[in-house]
């Protein structure tokens, strides 16, 4: 029988040389492993990037002006740029700047997507999906661009409006319930929830909401997501992977309106536990976020939005 899926951030509300991916493909593995690499080294820091507020307001293509989506929120959130806009090698130049020297590019994935053909082992129609991955810089980190006026974005303004929006517009919402604790519990397909007045603020409240929403969207009624309805034992595979969908999704969703993630602290047991997720799965992160950033679309009413990115942003 499915058990109730119980946040870790329950106890948070107690009040106390440049190189494009077409000029050096890479390999489907490499790519997630180069991903991998990145969240590792700042996780060694110190810093979960899925429990690190937003400094500025969603990244998003300069040119294209589309906002980064699922992995690549994090891979470019966590480098703690002050502009929100990112752009090639190229898009730069072409807009008369010029990437200082020293600079460091950012990685961001995308999906290519090959042409439809005949699956050898299933016998069907199927379109390969290839990972692979292209650099781009900060604002920031280009001279040139002055005309433009881009400024350096300030922190997004807090919106609880703008949460309790997002919550009363969901469609099919889950069964909600009082509780002393933040739980969703499939089988019943209800989220708990401590009263709004047994958190230190509103913000901590939402962002422990969209966690406990982000796993009901798992539910077959919704999003649908494989083992959802029979989660294993804390500790295990299949809870971590989904607690930390779960993470990342309320991440994403506090960086729609400007909120902080409620977090637990960054503690050494923590971040040496996914250390050693990430090292044993490097499809794990990429995974994850996919799931999210399906769990929040579906949430904000966008389930039919498109996932991926394509090169260059645009």
């Amino acid at each position: 029988m499915a058990t109730a899926i119980v946040s870790q951030s329950v106890r948070s509300f107690v009040p106390c040389p440049i190189q494009s991916a077409a000029s050096r493909p890479k390999s489907h593995s490499s790519v997630y492993e180069i991903v991998t690499e990145q969240v590792i080294r700042q996780l060694e820091s110190g810093v979960a990037p899925w429990r690190k507020p937003w400094r500025t307001e969603m990244p998003c293509n300069l040119v294209s002006g589309k906002p980064y989506r699922g992995i690549n929120l994090f891979l470019l959130g966590m480098q703690g740029r002050e502009s929100k806009y990112w752009l090639t090698f190229r898009q730069a130049n072409a807009l008369g700047g010029h990437v200082r020297a020293g600079e460091k590019a950012s990685v961001v994935t995308f999906w290519n997507i090959g042409e439809e053909r005949i699956n050898a082992k299933t016998g069907k129609l199927s379109k390969p999906f290839l990972l692979r991955y292209y650099n781009v810089f900060n604002a920031t980190q280009i001279d040139g661009l002055e005309s433009l006026k881009l400024g350096n974005a300030s922190m997004p303004v807090p919106n609880i409006d703008a949460c309790e929006a997002i919550v009363s517009g969901m469609p099919n919402p889950p069964r909600r319930e009082a509780s002393n604790a933040a739980w969703y519990r499939p089988a019943s397909d209800t989220v708990g929830m401590p009263s709004k007045t047994l958190f230190s603020s509103s913000e901590e409240y939402y962002s422990t909401l969209f966690h406990e929403l982000t796993h009901s969207t798992g539910h077959a009624s919704r999003v649908g997501r494989e083992g959802i309805e029979h989660v294993e034992t804390f500790g295990s595979d299949s809870y971590s992977r989904e607690e930390l969908v779960a993470e990342m999704g309320a991440a994403m969703l506090c960086g729609v309106t400007g909120i902080a993630p409620a977090t637990l602290q960054n503690s050494a047991a923590y971040l040496k536990t996914w250390i050693e997720r990430l090292k044993s799965d490097s499809r794990l992160l990429v995974s994850a976020a996919s799931a999210a950033q399906k769990a929040s679309d579906y949430i904000l009413g966008h389930s039919q939005a498109v996932e991926s990115e394509t090169e260059g942003g645009n």
